[in-house]
């Protein structure tokens, strides 16, 4: 049997199924800002309006409840530029004509589940927060082991923290129904994409394993 480094035996005694300890674990909460609720969406995207209000939103405050109560680090991301014009935005941003200016309210996470003073929050303007922040400074900086991801979309912004989360060496963990997408499909094809990069739980069972 192979006990070097890297061999098979030292492979097997690696899971993603391990308890958490809080004081190596953050809560990555992913795009949760107004920009995603305006009131137009309720009409333009009735699916990813209600999936928001009645199943994510809820679920992501039992979460960030959870996790802060547990000792664990709240780390936010939000689509925002540096600038008031938009000019250091990414050239997908540009491209697909997303923008939200430096200091709008657009930008600001949506109220039920705001950051506390001493959290952290992270503005970035591509799809992968790992791309375009400090996150993985912040995170080595902060000792992180496991980063539990939550928010929207599922099948981009979300997927591409898990994945690229994993690259770096973190235990990644998304907390499935605590996300949305635009509709139930592509929220669930996103599950099924990135499923092999993370462990996937449900708000009951991410709450239960903290306790």
């Amino acid at each position: 049997m192979n006990t070097m480094p890297g061999g098979r035996a030292l492979d097997e005694a690696l899971t993603r199924i391990r308890p958490f300890d809080p004081r190596k674990t953050a809560v990555l909460v992913v795009d949760v800002q107004n920009s995603e609720v305006i009131p137009e969406y309720e009409t333009d995207r009735p699916e990813y309006w209600r999936a928001i209000h009645d199943r994510a939103l809820p679920n992501q405050k039992r979460v960030i409840d959870s996790a802060r109560a547990a000792g664990a680090e709240i780390i936010y991301t939000v689509i925002e530029s540096l600038t008031a014009d938009g000019r250091d935005r990414s050239l997908d941003h540009k491209l697909s004509k997303i923008f939200v200016p430096k200091n709008s309210p657009l930008g600001q996470v949506i109220a039920l589940v705001a950051p506390e003073p001493d959290d952290i929050v992270l503005p970035k303007t591509s799809s992968g927060v790992f791309n375009s922040t400090s996150l993985d400074y912040v995170l080595r900086n902060l000792g992180i082991e496991s980063v539990v991801v939550i928010g929207f979309v599922t099948d981009q912004c979300v997927d591409m923290a898990v994945r690229d989360g994993a690259d770096r060496g973190y235990y990644m963990v998304c907390v499935g129904d605590a996300c949305a997408s635009y509709t139930e499909q592509s929220h669930q094809a996103g599950l099924k994409a990135f499923k092999g990069y993370c462990r996937q739980m449900s708000t009951a069972e991410f709450v239960a394993q903290l306790r």
